[in-house]
């Protein structure tokens, strides 16, 4: 039984650092992203520009799929 539970422990060990580092790469990702686009997407966002809402929501998504790949 100790065994199975520290093999459940690296696991979890490694789920968490994923997470971190994904989250991180995905920050660092979409603040170069709001830094090379000439307008400031929150201020849009923050009026209302759903359309804008829609164009940084897809480079969240975006971004999380080569991150994700890359990591595999």
């Amino acid at each position: 039984m100790p065994h199975i539970f520290y093999e459940y422990l690296i696991t979890f060990g490694w789920a968490i650092t994923g997470a971190v580092s994904m989250a991180l790469a995905l920050g660092l990702a979409v603040s170069i992203f709001t830094w090379i686009t000439p307008i400031n997407e929150w201020d849009e966002i923050r009026k209302g520009n759903m359309a804008m809402a829609i164009v940084l929501a897809s480079a969240i998504i975006a971004f999380a799929l080569v991150i994700a790949n890359v990591a595999v």
